[in-house]
């Protein structure tokens, strides 16, 4: 199984936990019950606009805090391709104008993975497998 990490559940994975869904927890937390666990490349750069925006603190430095939660068992972090960034713009409707969701769901539609978020407008989208 491949799981795909929405980027505010990566965020709590590392930040947060009590904010993750019990079946997330334990999916996260358990590596034997996942081949890999995926993150978009553009999950860190929401990150760091969420700090830029004042909207989450922080009380290390930025890149360290990035780097460390980066490093988990069986992450890949799956690159903004040319292919993907033209996927994510032709997604089948109706989807919502979020940039940063588009990418994230064609990546997950790109990967065969599983979308763990809590984003009711994306586990509400038919064309991609979503958790919660």
């Amino acid at each position: 199984m491949i799981y795909l990490l929405d980027t505010h559940t990566w965020i709590w994975w590392n930040m947060n936990p009590q904010k993750l869904s019990e079946r997330a927890k334990e999916i996260i937390g358990n590596t034997s019950m996942y081949d890999e666990m995926l993150l978009s490349a553009i999950s860190p750069w929401e990150f760091s606009k969420l700090l830029e925006k004042q909207r989450i603190g922080i009380s290390c430095n930025p890149e360290d805090w990035i780097n460390t939660a980066l490093d988990m068992p069986k992450l890949r972090l799956v690159p903004l391709s040319p292919i993907l960034s033209y996927r994510s713009t032709v997604l089948p409707q109706p989807f919502h104008n979020d940039p940063a969701d588009q990418i994230i769901v064609a990546t997950a539609r790109e990967e065969n993975a599983t979308l763990l978020t809590k984003d009711e407008k994306i586990r509400g989208y038919k064309n991609v497998k979503s958790l919660w």
